[in-house]
């Protein structure tokens, strides 16, 4: 498809046009999660976003899904899943979060390896601590991609 077709909705030319992001950890159960809420909270439609993890846990982590409820976040609904390497591929932005060697890497893509806390077993506190470190490199990533907080 091409996203300049005068068919396609705006919706499916902004999709076409987006750049994706693909955040991965280890259970896509804390990190990931905040961070695919996080960004899909900021940008909308303008980006693509994935979330994945080398060894997915049963349930997203329920610290994080209250520390994002406490900014209007709903990640309750969310599921931890493994990445494919379709989607790897496709990413324009592959975020790693803590996977280490199991992160897979492929030429061609941009990767960010974002240095933080695992919140596994913590408490709300600590959680919400991860959450705000995620949140600023969100920011600091959708500048990188050209895309303006949709508040703004």
């Amino acid at each position: 498809m091409d996203a300049n077709d005068p068919d396609l909705s705006s919706e499916q030319q902004n999709s076409l046009n987006a750049p994706s992001v693909l955040f991965l950890c280890v259970h896509n159960a804390g990190r990931s999660q905040m961070a695919a809420g996080l960004l899909r909270h900021a940008a909308g439609d303008r980006v693509e976003v994935f979330s994945g993890g080398s060894e997915p846990g049963l349930t997203v982590n329920p610290a994080a899904v209250a520390v994002m409820a406490e900014l209007g976040i709903d990640i309750s609904g969310e599921q931890p899943k493994p990445w494919t390497d379709e989607i790897v591929r496709a990413a324009d932005v592959i975020v790693t979060m803590g996977c280490g060697d199991a992160c897979p890497i492929f030429p061609g893509n941009r990767y960010e390896d974002w240095a933080l806390d695992d919140p596994a077993g913590q408490p709300v506190e600590f959680v919400r601590k991860v959450r705000d470190d995620i949140a600023t490199r969100v920011d600091e990533l959708l500048a990188s991609l050209g895309v303006t907080d949709s508040a703004d």
